[in-house]
């Protein structure tokens, strides 16, 4: 009937009956197919890389805004020497 619920014990009895839905045999290897490390390994090290070079963007970014943020409350201040002059070493 619409708009009642059902059972658990109904919706498991027709899960059962739809085929299996929920199996994951789909998913498993044969055994006698061998692993591919080599592309797993390759895959893991893209992983890795892609996490570093993503937390260093992260770091140079919170840096530089905290840099602009000094900077910003330094010349709201007044101030006149606020940002920093680098001079070439001879």
């Amino acid at each position: 009937m619409p708009g009642q619920r059902r059972s658990l014990s109904n919706q498991i009895e027709q899960g059962e009956q739809a085929g299996e839905a929920n199996d994951l045999s789909r998913y498993e290897r044969d055994r006698e197919e061998p692993d591919d490390f080599r592309h797993r390994m390759l895959a893991n090290i893209a992983a890795f890389a892609f996490t570093v070079a993503l937390t260093a963007i992260g770091i140079w970014l919170a840096m530089s805004i905290a840099d602009l943020r000094r900077t910003q409350d330094c010349v709201l201040m007044g101030r006149r020497d606020c940002v920093r002059i680098s001079t070439p070493h001879i």
